[in-house]
Formats: C-alpha cells, structure tokens, sequence
C-alpha cells in the first residue's frame, strides 16, 4: 500500500484548536452554504484518507503508550482498524443518515475488539478524541487552501462534527465495558470449572497450569482444603474468618457447601504427612453458632486436591451439628470411624450393645460416666468432680460397663475397641 507522503509539521506541532460548543446543539447548524463547504471538504479527505490514517497512526505512537505497544506488536491491524474508523467518520459528514448504522457498527466492534486485547479504555477514547481532532483540523486545512473565504462557514458545523465523535465514544466505551464484563463473567465461570474439577479430582493434568493461572496458585505448592456449612450469611463470614492472616486460598461457592482451596504456610510438613505449624491449626476454633467448619489434612500439589476435599468432607461429617471446627489431625480415630459407617456401627454394636439395649435413662449414665472417664485420662476423681459424684460412684459404674460389655478397662486391647466404639456411637449419632 502505497501512501501520499505528507509534512509531519503538523503532527509536531500540535492540532488545530476547534470551536467546540458549550452544549450539545439541538438541531443541525448547517445552511446550504455550509453543507456545500462540508461536502467539498470531506470528498478531498476521502481521496486522501490513507495519508490522514498515517497522520493519526503517527499521533496514536507519539501520545499513546498502549497503541505504541500495539503498533510494535501488529502495525497494520492496527492501521487498518484507524483507517476503517476515519473512512466511516469521514463518510458520516457525506451522508449523516445511510451511513449512521455502518458507522455505529464499525465503533462498536473496535470498542469489542480492543477490551479483548486488554488496551485500556482511557487510550481508545483518546485515539477516537485524536481521529475527531485530527477529522476537523483536515477540514480547515483543505478549505482554506481551496476557498478560504469559505472557512468562516465551518463554524456552523463544528457542533455536527463533535457531537458525532461523542456519540461514537459513548459507543465505543459501552461496547468495551460490556465485553469486558462478559470476559470477566467468563473468566470467572472458567476458574469455577476449573475449581470444581480439582475439587472432584477429575481435573485433567494438561489442565492444571490454567487452572494455577486462573486461581493465582502455584500449581505444585502444599494445600489442605477447609469445608464450610450452614446459613449462607454467618457461613460467608466464617469463609472469611477461618484462615490464618494472609493465607492465599480461592474459594469455591456451593449449594450447602463452601470449600477453600488453601494454600498451605508451613515451611515445611510434619512427619505424618499433616501440615506444619504455619498451616490449618492457626484457624480460630469458634465460628460463629451453626456453623461447621471441617479443615482436611495436607497434600501436594493441585493435582491432589481432590484427595485433600475428601479429607475435609470427613472432618465436616464428624464436626458437631450444632457448629463448630474440626481439623482432621485432631480427630484421626473419628475420622476413620465417618470414613467406613457399617464398619463404624458393627464395632459400637458388637462392643456397647448390651449397654444400648438398657433403659434410656440408665444407659446415658452409664456411657456419659464412661465418656468423660476417658476425657479424665482415668481418672475417677477427675470424672467425678465433672459428673458431680463420688469417685465410688463412677468406679461403681465403670465395673458395671465391664460386666456388660465382657471388656476390661485395665487391657489396653479392650480400652481402644471401647474408645472407638464410643466415638462411633457419637459421630454415626451426629
């Protein structure tokens, strides 16, 4: 493509002042005179409309940091987009009317297009302020070259030519901030996906590292996942209250459940497996009432998320129905209780059945007195001072459960069936 080659005297040394009115006009300035000289003007910008997209290419480059950078990247795209637009402005000042819907077209696509590339919407208005510019200073420019008795009558449609560049920058910033929105709507439905399938564990590898860009995660970092339920307002409060301060974590949304993907502190992981001292355990122990709060135990990697969100569910299901947190480290004989039911209701079954089989009344005594002994480390005057009963009373009782249930609480073999028993009694009972 070959273009006129022009004095660039003009672009150095700034653009016309044009007489812009204070407000918007209602209705058309224009005389027969004046649209004559209009006319005359514009039909010599269309036969020179490659040298006045140089000239605005020019501008864009000089003023334009963002269009500096597009231009380095894809200089004739964005040529052609300038000279596309000036062509539609230029043919608006011919025929206001047939050419108003190409033109708004044109406008609307440019705004689309560039909100996609990510070129802010301060440059774009201001390459479509510097086209209108550059639109009117070409007008004065040819008139007074050709009839400059005439340019007194560019006056009348200075109001003409600027309401049609606001007109097109409304169009242009409406049609950006919608796209924009949508791609934000998009994004976020994306990591969403993405979200979901780690938490499933049916993320794809090939899928991870989009998945670490759209979460702002490292894709091989330590993670546990924290497991939030109960009414949506104090649930959304304990999403936020539930971590240690500056933890990085994305959070997914669900129906009954909110889970937090976190990215684990610890500078490094305990023994087990579980996570360091800078990990879960600094969450606060208390959300706030009906609020459960189950936090799983640590894996490594995105790809592993999906075990970590099973390990939080089973510190959910065991969490108290009335609220609370459960951190899965903590409550590991529980955990595997919730983890297998029918395993977890045989063992209550064949170790406290003749105990459940009594009276209501006696039976609670009876498994409440053998609960808290346990919570004593066994201690009889400890359980007592917490039952309100002599230490008599509570041996008493604890023989009682050893001739009901054949076990002895001196065999440490006895001791753990009875303590998971009781512990899957409750959990099963939750």
């Amino acid at each position: 493509m070959q273009h006129a080659v022009r004095s660039r005297a003009a672009i150095r040394t700034g653009l016309t002042p044009v007489p812009r009115p204070r407000t918007p006009s209602v209705a058309s300035l224009m005389d027969a005179d004046a649209l004559r000289v209009l006319h005359r003007a514009a039909r010599a910008l269309l036969d020179d409309l490659p040298d006045l997209t140089d000239r605005l290419v020019a501008l864009l480059r000089e003023q334009e940091p963002a269009y500096r950078t597009a231009l380095t990247k894809d200089p004739t795209a964005t040529w052609q987009e300038a000279h596309r637009s000036l062509r539609h402005s230029v043919t608006s000042l011919l025929d206001p009317r047939g050419a108003r819907d190409a033109a708004r077209r044109c406008s609307w696509r440019i705004g689309a297009a560039r909100a996609e590339q990510g070129l802010p919407l301060d440059a774009l208005l201001h390459a479509f302020r510097l086209g209108g510019s550059l639109v009117w200073q070409r007008l004065v420019e040819e008139t007074s070259r050709t009839a400059p008795e005439d340019v007194r009558l560019l006056v009348h449609v200075a109001a003409d030519v600027w309401n049609f560049v606001d007109e097109h920058c409304t169009l242009v910033a409406d049609a950006y901030r919608q796209t924009e929105w949508q791609l934000g709507r998009r994004r976020e439905n994306r990591a969403r996906l993405l979200a979901a399938g780690l938490l499933d564990g049916t993320s794809r590898i090939a899928d991870l590292p989009e998945a670490a860009q759209a979460l702002g995660l490292p894709e091989y970092g330590r993670y546990y996942v924290v497991a939030v339920t109960g009414a949506p307002p104090a649930r959304s409060d304990a999403a936020r209250a539930v971590l240690p301060p500056g933890a990085r974590v994305h959070w997914h949304a669900g129906t009954d459940v909110d889970y937090g993907i976190v990215l684990d502190g610890a500078d490094g992981a305990d023994d087990d497996g579980l996570p360091g001292p800078a990990g879960p355990e600094d969450a606060p122990d208390t959300p706030a009432a009906g609020v459960r709060i189950g936090i799983g135990s640590a894996v490594d990697g995105l790809a592993s998320v999906g075990d970590a969100r099973r390990r939080a569910d089973t510190a959910l299901e065991i969490c108290p129905r009335t609220g609370g947190t459960v951190r899965l480290a903590d409550h590991l004989p529980a955990a595997l209780v919730a983890s297998s039911p029918e395993l977890g209701g045989a063992l209550a079954e064949r170790v406290l059945g003749p105990l459940l089989r009594l009276e209501v009344a006696d039976r609670e005594v009876l498994l409440d007195t053998l609960t808290t002994w346990l919570d004593c480390d066994g201690s009889a005057q400890r359980a007592g001072e917490r039952l309100y009963c002599h230490r008599n009373t509570v041996l008493n009782r604890l023989r009682r459960c050893e001739q009901l249930t054949g076990r002895s609480l001196a065999r440490p073999a006895d001791l753990v069936e009875i303590s998971l028993a009781l512990t899957a009694r409750r959990v099963l009972r939750a």
